[in-house]
């Protein structure tokens, strides 16, 4: 885990998003640092995908203010571009384009976005396979590929971006149990590297190793949020307790 954070780079204040009658976030104030890798749990429906999804303007919040990088979340479209340039996000689905190849799927928005000629934007993405440990894949079409090596490349599409935040939300849970280590080995390699992560996930045992700090949701707000070892082994609330308990011992 990386120490030596840097300044506040997320910060959120009293965050508020309903979705007709239901709230789904009621007043979620927290912030993160550059370099800080915080891992997010909760149970199902607990407002958790729903914050991470905030982050990057993918789901609107009604009420509260939420600020990345210095650049405040609001209606202004060139702030949700500005923002969305610095936030990488990886899925649950990989999102990628099955019409082309693991090359292609990594160049398109260095070509459209960034406006890197052909081959500035190809040298970025064998860059990027390579950090994920697939550049033999390159040629090949996303159908050909099993599910873990799908991930990493929607991973090291997220990276060619070249973000300083990275957003996972359940990344690892449409994939058979063989396939979580190797998406996860690169998600530590990234938090080793002093990316800032955000990550909705499951695993445990990740959240032990990698993370700074663990931020417990349910029912649309933070229960409890604390360092990996203070938080497994000495956790505050009852909610958390019983949660802990419910995911640990299975």
């Amino acid at each position: 885990m990386a120490s030596n954070l840097g300044n506040d780079i997320i910060i959120c204040k009293d965050v508020h998003k309903w979705y007709d009658d239901f709230h789904a976030l009621k007043g979620i104030t927290t912030s993160i640092k550059e370099r800080e890798v915080v891992v997010v749990i909760g149970p199902s429906g607990s407002g958790k995908s729903t914050w991470i999804r905030t982050l990057n303007r993918l789901e609107e919040h009604q009420q509260g203010q939420i600020i990345i990088d210095g650049t405040e979340l609001n209606d202004n479209v060139k702030n949700i571009k500005n923002i969305r340039a610095e936030v990488g996000m990886v899925f649950q689905q990989f999102n990628l384009f099955p019409h082309l190849t693991v090359l292609d799927n990594i160049t398109l928005a260095l070509k459209r976005v960034r406006k890197f000629d052909r081959k500035k934007a190809e040298e970025i993405a064998m860059h990027q396979l390579e950090k994920v440990k697939i550049p033999e894949q390159a040629g090949k079409y996303p159908i050909h590929l099993s599910g873990g090596q799908q991930q990493r490349v929607a991973i090291a599409r997220s990276l060619a971006m070249r973000p300083k935040i990275m957003l996972f939300d359940e990344p690892t849970s449409a994939l058979d149990p063989e396939m979580i280590k190797e998406v996860l080995d690169v998600m530590v390699d990234l938090a080793n590297s002093g990316m800032t992560i955000v990550a909705v996930t499951h695993e445990m045992g990740f959240a032990r190793r990698v993370a700074n700090r663990v931020i417990f949701f349910d029912e649309g707000i933070i229960v409890e949020e604390k360092p990996p070892h203070i938080f497994f082994d000495n956790p505050e609330e009852e909610r958390t307790k019983l949660f802990l308990s419910q995911i640990l011992h299975h």
